[in-house]
């Protein structure tokens, strides 16, 4: 008998969180553009217990996330998909933030939409940063409609030269996305939501947290909860999101930040301090 399958793009620790919480008994087929990446992850899950299969990725390319797709259905039908493929502002120049977080994400959305089986859900991993940068509605509008494979034509896009903007208005663009996509996903029975962590300590995290130590020890000192957050935290509200507990929410956005947008709306910190 074939299993459900859980499909995950992009093999961080905050997506192998959420998968160890729900993938007992189902197949799990992982995509990264890392092949180290994806043998490590492999090699964990397998050590505990669970059906893994992997493949490599290009998250920004449409040929390359459709052969995934298509891999992972073979498998089975697919239930769940979740998506945390993306580049930090530290680590990419602002046309690759784009062409992965952005463009990347809503190729995958619109590609898994025609593999999610009846009664399936997703789950995007956006980001606080989506809820930092005021847009114009007619830009937003744009940036959860018009077709993946268009967005690079937006003279809003092509226009962006500063990596932490990119960051920004690529997050925000996951966010109204999925909004959007959760009335095709309506369409086949299915569900999509995100959820926008604030500063969870990963690789990535660490990385970003060395790079401009003191504004993010303000930021954190600045929130509700003065502290950072861990993929475990991110990954029981995935689990939920995912679950049929969550049957009757799709299209919406979960803020896990600790408060830090709280500060923020408070005025206890400014962006740029």
């Amino acid at each position: 008998m074939a299993k459900e399958v859980i499909v995950l793009l992009g093999a961080g620790k905050m997506g192998l969180a959420i998968v160890r919480r729900i993938a007992s008994g189902k197949k799990v087929v992982l995509g990264d553009l890392s092949s180290k990446v994806l043998e490590t992850a492999k090699e964990e899950l397998l050590d505990a217990g669970f059906d893994v299969d992997i493949k490599i990725v290009d998250g920004s390319n449409r040929r390359s996330i459709t052969e995934f797709a298509e891999y992972a259905a073979s498998f089975g039908q697919i239930s769940r998909y979740i998506h945390t493929a993306g580049v930090s502002p530290n680590m990419a120049k602002p046309e690759d933030i784009i062409k992965v977080d952005l463009i990347g994400t809503a190729i995958a959305l619109e590609v898994f939409r025609d593999y999610i089986g009846n009664g399936g859900a997703g789950l995007v991993i956006s980001s606080q940063a989506g809820h930092m940068i005021p847009f114009a509605a007619d830009f937003e509008k744009q940036l959860a409609q018009v077709p993946a494979d268009e967005l690079s034509d937006l003279a809003e896009i092509k226009a962006v030269d500063n990596s932490g903007y990119a960051y920004g208005m690529a997050k925000r663009a996951n966010i109204v996305r999925v909004q959007h996509e959760a009335i095709l996903w309506g369409d086949k029975g299915a569900r999509i939501n995100t959820v926008s962590p604030g500063i969870i300590i990963t690789p990535l995290a660490r990385h970003e947290l060395q790079a401009q130590p003191e504004s993010y020890a303000r930021m954190i000192e600045a929130s509700a909860t003065g502290r950072t957050g861990t993929p475990d935290e991110v990954a029981r509200a995935g689990e939920f999101l995912l679950s049929d507990d969550s049957s009757f929410i799709t299209g919406t956005d979960l803020l896990i930040d600790g408060g830090v947008m709280a500060a923020i709306k408070a005025g206890r910190y400014q962006l740029g301090m």
